[in-house]
């Protein structure tokens, strides 16, 4: 069985970011009948997260959160846009992983804001992070305006494609493991070098 792993960093209750990952999730679905989709509300652990910055330490919830991220087959993240960029809630789960937890998994990225002109974020700051962990994201990402939600027929033809790529790419790969590239740290060089 296929497990996903939906990282979602709204606020609110009900949220529009928890509501396209929803959408995400049930796109991925119903392409992929045999998964296990596992959500991770990040303002249930905001405090965890913040405690895990500041001691090295995670909870035990913050643990499992972790847990069911790195061995999860694929991820979904989706966070609502705050100052053009993604939240701090959002970024500070991400920097509590470690560097190397998402090597080679396919994500599908989403976001959620107010207006469209903060679209842009999905390519200029969600893609960034997720390269820099290495992770791979697929082609479409989503993005959510609120006038999207008064009629969602783009919104679901966006979510439907996002999530046939996903899915093609997470049964194309069996594992979210990617194989060996032969990249060396630049630590590992300065040791072998001493």
């Amino acid at each position: 069985m296929t497990t996903i792993a939906v990282v979602t960093a709204g606020l609110s209750q009900p949220s529009s970011t928890r509501l396209l990952a929803d959408k995400l999730s049930a796109a991925v679905s119903s392409v992929l009948p045999d998964v296990r989709i596992e959500v991770i509300e990040l303002r249930d652990l905001a405090v965890d997260v913040t405690k895990n910055m500041l001691t090295g330490f995670p909870s035990p919830a913050l643990r499992t959160a972790i847990d069911t991220v790195t061995s999860a087959d694929g991820l979904i993240a989706v966070t609502p846009v705050f100052t053009a960029s993604y939240s701090g809630l959002f970024k500070s789960f991400f920097d509590v992983l470690d560097q190397k937890a998402l090597d080679g998994k396919p994500v599908l990225i989403g976001a959620t804001g107010g207006t469209e002109r903060h679209s842009l974020v999905l390519d200029f700051a969600l893609r960034p992070l997720f390269a820099y962990l290495r992770a791979e994201p697929v082609a479409t990402a989503v993005y959510a305006a609120s006038s999207d939600w008064a009629s969602p027929g783009d919104l679901d033809t966006r979510a439907s494609r996002a999530g046939r790529e996903f899915a093609a790419r997470l049964s194309s790969e069996g594992t979210a493991t990617a194989p060996d590239s032969g990249f060396v740290p630049f630590e590992q060089l300065l040791r072998a070098g001493e």
